[in-house]
């Protein structure tokens, strides 16, 4: 009996096949993600309050919040967002007042890493979203003890002023972490993925174990952060040609901080000159 299946075409998993497609295609794959998780808890709203009456205690509320050890992992996020940021400040700086020195690395990376924060978690999510969407925290509505209404994603209302529920900036933060594994070298990338992954679940977790954020806000802040991510690296990275060469930067920072020793020299010369003439006046009386 001959083997039929030699004669039908291999076929490829799903999952593999939309990995492939993803890997493909990923800014495609993300604005797909956003729209399909917005549309399921647009259609499905309560599925944000029953995911947070899992942490809803009646007499103490969001107990998760009073523990020592969970506010501890919960700073961890911003500690780790303030070094990697400070470091590339750092890298940018020392290229400026060493002009004549090589930068530490390649300057699209620290480029590529201070734009992302300051576009993704900075603008996108903080100065726009939360800032102007209105949208209660857990703990602040009537079904946990507080006394707004529960209002759906993408929904703009005034029953929040400033740094609303909608979206998570510290989910943004964490999902930012995922932008170091665009740098370092292709062997350490999945290392470094294993340990990006797990602690950006965890500190977006914590701010739903909280009460501080719905857990829509938490899987629309990934998307939104990832989408400003690899928006930036392609312009600075896949993008032919890219938006800034590394020798372009590197010629920036070198003719401006050489401005700037000049500059610094003619004002440490003008001060010499003044000090001298003071010293003249005053001797002359």
């Amino acid at each position: 009996m001959k083997n039929t299946a030699q004669h039908q075409p291999s076929q490829k998993p799903f999952l593999r096949k939309t990995v492939t497609w993803c890997t493909a295609h990923p800014m495609v794959a993300v604005v797909l993600y956003i729209t399909v998780v917005s549309g399921f808890f647009l259609i499905f709203p309560a599925v944000d309050l029953w995911a947070s009456s899992f942490f809803y205690f009646d007499g103490s509320g969001f107990a998760a919040q009073n523990m020592p050890f969970l506010q501890k992992v919960r700073h961890l996020g911003p500690f780790l967002v303030k070094s990697i940021a400070l470091a590339c400040v750092a890298i940018l700086l020392l290229k400026l007042l060493l002009p004549g020195l090589p930068p530490i690395l390649p300057l699209r990376q620290p480029l590529f890493l201070l734009s992302t924060l300051i576009l993704g978690p900075g603008i996108v999510v903080n100065a726009i979203l939360k800032d102007n969407w209105g949208r209660p925290r857990p703990r602040s509505v009537e079904e946990f003890g507080g006394d707004l209404p529960f209002q759906p994603v993408w929904k703009i209302t005034d029953h929040c002023d400033r740094n609303c529920s909608f979206v998570s900036g510290e989910a943004s933060a964490g999902m930012w972490l995922i932008a170091v594994v665009f740098l370092v070298p292709q062997t350490w990338r999945k290392a470094v993925l294993a340990f990006v992954l797990p602690l950006c679940l965890i500190l977006s977790v914590n701010r739903v174990a909280f009460g501080g954020h719905f857990l829509s806000d938490t899987l629309i802040s990934w998307g939104v952060t990832l989408l400003v991510i690899l928006a930036v690296y392609h312009l600075l990275f896949k993008r032919v040609p890219p938006l800034v060469t590394d020798q372009r930067l590197d010629q920036w920072f070198t003719v401006n901080g050489r401005r700037l020793y000049a500059l610094v020299q003619a004002i440490g010369a003008g001060m010499k000159r003044g000090h001298r003439r003071i010293v003249q006046v005053f001797s002359a009386h």
